[in-house]
């Protein structure tokens, strides 16, 4: 009984140590198995058709009057979502009809190149000139989503391939931003993607920077009128009339400004 309970004691020792090993093994397998997943796509896909030809995994698709095409400007309000080869869930119809997987929410593996500059992780991503290709946004307008990598090449013409965070929306976040308010307005309403809160939040600044140039220019019609009349009344006042009149148009121009720089602050927050 002794060396049967001797052996029984090494059995369950072996057991353990395989046991362990084992364990180590499979979390080291599934490491490996998530570094070598790169070309899988962490998002919700659905199949859709797309005009044209040729189109391959990670380019960036819009949502056109014409159908689903490849995007082939920078800042595209029509941006939709991303073709991808192998999405985690991919919604089908059965026959596939030859439609095309697009992730329009969640990771995905996107075509990029340097031709708005090198991408470095968490910089915002939208279309470009190149069909289909990404690039870094640095300026207000439709983006497709948040970078997930760094991409650097010295060639603005090469394609790389990094993982983005798909959701495509207008960003108005930039403050040393290069397009102004009208252009902002008129991409803002071009685009089929904006929610209701969205769309009031762009008519409201519109209507805000309207309003602010006709009181402005109304103002401005009353105190020339103003000053001509009481020049003609009072020549010898003419110095203190016309200071008035500068100080008026002065207060015009700060009333512009003010209407401008609350339609902006509506865009931007």
């Amino acid at each position: 009984m002794r060396w049967c309970k001797k052996y029984i004691t090494k059995l369950a020792k072996i057991i353990f140590l395989f046991s362990i090993t084992f364990s180590f093994w499979m979390i080291f397998m599934g490491s490996a198995l998530a570094d070598n997943s790169s070309g899988i796509s962490e998002g919700l896909a659905i199949q859709i058709p797309i005009a044209d030809k040729n189109v391959r995994d990670g380019d960036i698709i819009a949502a056109t009057s014409k159908g689903y095409k490849l995007a082939t400007f920078s800042y595209d309000p029509s941006v939709y979502g991303v073709v991808s080869d192998r999405p985690a869930i991919l919604l089908k119809e059965t026959p596939p009809n030859n439609e095309t997987p697009v992730i329009t929410s969640g990771k995905a593996f996107v075509r990029v190149s340097t031709i708005g500059g090198s991408i470095k992780k968490n910089e915002l991503i939208t279309s470009s000139k190149i069909p289909g290709v990404g690039q870094r946004a640095d300026t207000n307008g439709f983006v497709l989503g948040l970078a997930l990598e760094d991409y650097n090449n010295s060639n603005p013409n090469a394609i790389g391939k990094i993982l983005v965070s798909v959701n495509p929306h207008y960003n108005a976040t930039f403050i040393a931003t290069r397009t102004n308010l009208i252009e902002s307005i008129k991409i803002v309403a071009g685009s089929p993607l904006l929610s209701p809160l969205t769309t009031l939040r762009y008519l409201l600044a519109a209507l805000i920077a309207i309003a602010s140039f006709v009181l402005g220019f109304i103002y401005f019609g009353r105190i020339a009128r103003t000053g001509v009349e009481a020049l003609g009344r009072n020549p010898l006042a003419a110095r203190i009339i016309q200071l008035g009149i500068v100080l008026n148009v002065a207060l015009t121009a700060i009333i512009i400004l003010v209407g401008i720089g609350i339609a902006y602050l509506i865009l931007i927050l």
